[in-house]
């Protein structure tokens, strides 16, 4: 048991490339993790890791040795659902990888922690695509399509873009007409983490001068709660998910701007791998997920908005 989880904390490392990062997400210090992998490195004989003062990377025999261990704990998993499967009973570890998106509706979540009590869930949030098969994922919820043949999915609903301000700041700057008045206004940008990457306005016409790379950097974060205060304290214009302005806009705290203009529309998805046996943890989550996350969002699955629920007078 010692010698696996000195592998688990191995495959960790190797993912988030930082003995902090691993340590951050096992509950143990960036210490205990370096030694664990000089320990392992002393057993197996060779150099899993080139360290540096500012990084770590694999060598090429612990790109070998990775491939390896992943086997190994794809073996262990593929046991526990098999034993999982046999008591027909949901429960056990469920690992579900989300996006960073602020607005994803939680009380599903809660509902469902409420519902199933013997299904450990333990939530990943990250905004890059992870590998669902490869990092160990049992489900994972996110919004673009499925390109992956190894995995199957059930869509959950849709989502589109918009722009939003608060009503205080259209007030003082004046509410854009068009994709060129937006160049006098204070834009806020989402940077993707992963890439380094601007999220792109998707604006029609986007050959014209207001084209989203020209639009002024007013604020630039990788974080769409900073960006949404932002816009709330009226510090300019954002593009976000309808999803995650649904109460600000329904309660006049922001408002949309430039709807005709904006085209960026997807679907929302649970995807998990298609070469597992699907375990009772995994069928209960998925279907409850593929129940009830949809009345949650503002688009419907034919695109169109839902109809505000007002309270009786």
């Amino acid at each position: 048991m010692s010698a696996l989880g000195g592998l688990e904390v191995f495959v960790h490392t190797a993912r988030t490339r930082s003995f902090a990062a691993t340590g951050r997400e096992l509950g143990i210090s960036p210490s205990a993790i370096s030694k664990s992998i000089s320990r392992l490195e002393e057993r197996v004989g060779v150099r899993l890791f080139q360290r540096s003062t500012r990084s770590i990377c694999l060598t090429s025999e612990g790109e070998v040795f990775l491939e390896r261990c992943r086997r190994i704990f794809g073996e262990i998993q593929a046991a526990e659902d098999e034993l999982s499967a046999m008591t027909r009973h949901p429960r056990g570890r469920l690992r579900v990888g989300l996006s960073l998106s602020a607005g994803l509706p939680f009380q599903v979540l809660s509902d469902f922690m409420e519902q199933h009590p013997e299904i450990e869930l333990d939530l990943d949030f990250t905004d890059r695509l992870v590998d669902v098969i490869e990092e160990g994922f049992d489900v994972v919820i996110r919004g673009s399509k499925l390109r992956d043949s190894r995995l199957v999915s059930r869509p959950l609903g849709r989502w589109r873009a918009c722009l939003v301000a608060a009503p205080d700041y259209l007030q003082q700057k004046g509410t854009p007409a068009n994709p060129e008045e937006l160049l006098d206004h204070a834009c806020l940008h989402y940077r993707w983490t992963p890439t380094g990457k601007l999220y792109q306005w998707p604006l029609r016409h986007s050959t014209s001068k207001a084209a989203s790379s020209s639009l002024p950097l007013t604020m630039v974060c990788n974080s769409l709660d900073v960006m949404l205060y932002m816009a709330l304290a009226g510090r300019g214009i954002a593009c976000v998910p309808d999803f995650a302005v649904k109460n600000a806009l329904a309660d006049g705290r922001l408002k949309t701007v430039l709807d005709a203009y904006v085209t960026d529309s997807n679907s929302i998805h649970v995807v998990w791998p298609s070469s597992r046996k699907m375990t009772p943890k995994v069928r209960v989550f998925v279907d409850f997920v593929h129940a009830h996350f949809g009345k949650y969002l503002v688009t419907k699955a034919d695109g169109s908005k839902r109809q505000k629920v007002r309270p009786p007078a």
